[in-house]
């Protein structure tokens, strides 16, 4: 299972997290949120090893904007965290992996994702609530069942030490990876490096892989 850790900001937090070898390493770009990168140094993302695969979070942002960021920070991804269209996500798509996400709850009704099938490379599955994601809050995961198309996922929202157990619990194929947040911030912005070392090590050492055998 691919491990991506996000809403990263300071500098020396990145450089420890980088020594955990995560697959995506997720940058906010969006003004709003406590984790937003702002005048984050272009130098601190370069230097991130080329096989962690550099992500930018959006939400309703115009293409020029985000098409500049991945210029100027050498994004290998986008995560598109608001109403963005499905030929929206298309205009990225091949240029950068794109990450559609969209808020679920008990009435999310996974046939809205049809239009996005040949659009983005991977779908992430947040708690929805009013804000963009980076709530602390889970959703029940046995909706994930009701998902039927062939985008590969991750399962983001509220995940912490004390329930990463229970995705082993998840048997849909396309269960892809996870997205680490909020759970695992001393503040926002600021990873617990020593509790996302244990979350590697509950996830690389889960049954996942039984399940998908």
């Amino acid at each position: 299972m691919e491990i991506k850790v996000c809403g990263l900001k300071f500098n020396n937090n990145i450089i420890d997290l980088v020594a955990l070898k995560p697959t995506y390493m997720g940058f906010i770009c969006y003004p709003a949120s406590a984790r937003y990168i702002g005048n984050l140094p272009v130098e601190v993302l370069k230097n991130i090893p080329t096989d962690i695969i550099r992500t930018g979070v959006f939400v309703n942002e115009n293409t020029e904007e985000i098409n500049k960021l991945i210029a100027l920070y050498k994004f290998d991804a986008i995560q598109l965290h608001g109403q963005e269209s499905p030929d929206f996500c298309a205009g990225f798509k091949g240029k950068v992996k794109v990450l559609k996400a969209f808020g679920v709850d008990e009435n999310f009704d996974f046939d809205e994702l049809t239009p996005y099938q040949d659009k983005v490379d991977y779908f992430l599955f947040d708690t929805k609530t009013s804000k963009h994601g980076g709530s602390g809050k889970t959703f029940d995961w046995q909706i994930l069942e009701n998902y039927h198309l062939s985008i590969p996922f991750f399962l983001s929202g509220g995940l912490s030490i004390e329930n990463l157990n229970e995705i082993t619990q998840i048997s849909n194929p396309q269960f892809y990876g996870v997205d680490l947040n909020s759970k695992f911030e001393d503040s926002p912005g600021m990873k617990n490096i020593e509790q996302l070392e244990k979350a590697f090590k509950i996830i690389k050492d889960g049954t996942y892989h039984e399940l998908r055998s």
